[in-house]
């Protein structure tokens, strides 16, 4: 019987305190609370078209604004990807997937190559719109790239409507990740010729 593929991590610190359960090969089922509900419905997103089983409770220092937030949930979430990935023999390594959402359409690249890499390609209005500010989403990917040891490449080929775009972008990522992190039946070993990642 082969070994479950899976995560819990907690984070405490004076600005947020985060948990992180996570299940790469599930069902795309999610329980999603944190004080940010729109980033809560992109964090859904991610985990449905991922087949991700997650659940993620956080709690933030707001106040001071939602960047400690937005990067600490990148961190947790990136540490329970690294975690339930282990020594990563026998996956395919690299993902890839582009989803369009109505006028927009997202791009993901994603190489578990061990080696934290982020290229955010995104322009969207920079301004705060529904009280979320589009500028901490890359802040949140590269806290998750750097604490999950892959290459990130997202790029938004175009898009007007700035939720539209960024879940496109989070429907992309979630399933180039599932491409990446499946178990390749013709992969006996570390997917490099180095024999590690």
């Amino acid at each position: 019987m082969k070994k479950a593929r899976k995560a819990e991590v907690k984070r405490k610190t004076k600005e947020t305190e985060i948990l992180v359960k996570l299940v790469l090969d599930g069902e795309g089922k999610s329980k999603i609370k944190t004080p940010l509900g729109f980033f809560n419905h992109l964090l859904e997103s991610f985990a449905r078209h991922g087949l991700f089983d997650l659940e993620l409770t956080a709690q933030g220092d707001l106040e001071t604004g939602w960047h400690h937030t937005l990067e600490d949930l990148g961190i947790v979430l990136g540490q329970a990807f690294n975690q339930a990935l282990d020594v990563r023999k026998g996956i395919n390594r690299f993902g890839m997937s582009l989803v369009p959402m109505d006028e927009a359409l997202a791009r993901a690249v994603v190489d578990l190559s061990g080696r934290p890499f982020l290229v955010y390609q995104v322009e969207i209005p920079k301004e705060k719109q529904w009280e979320f500010d589009v500028n901490l989403v890359e802040e949140f990917f590269r806290a998750f790239a750097n604490n999950a040891g892959l290459a990130l490449h997202l790029k938004l080929e175009y898009g007007s409507d700035y939720h539209h775009s960024l879940e496109a972008i989070f429907k992309a990522f979630g399933r180039a990740m599932a491409e990446a992190v499946a178990l390749n039946p013709r992969e006996s070993s570390v997917p490099s010729t180095k024999e590690k990642l």
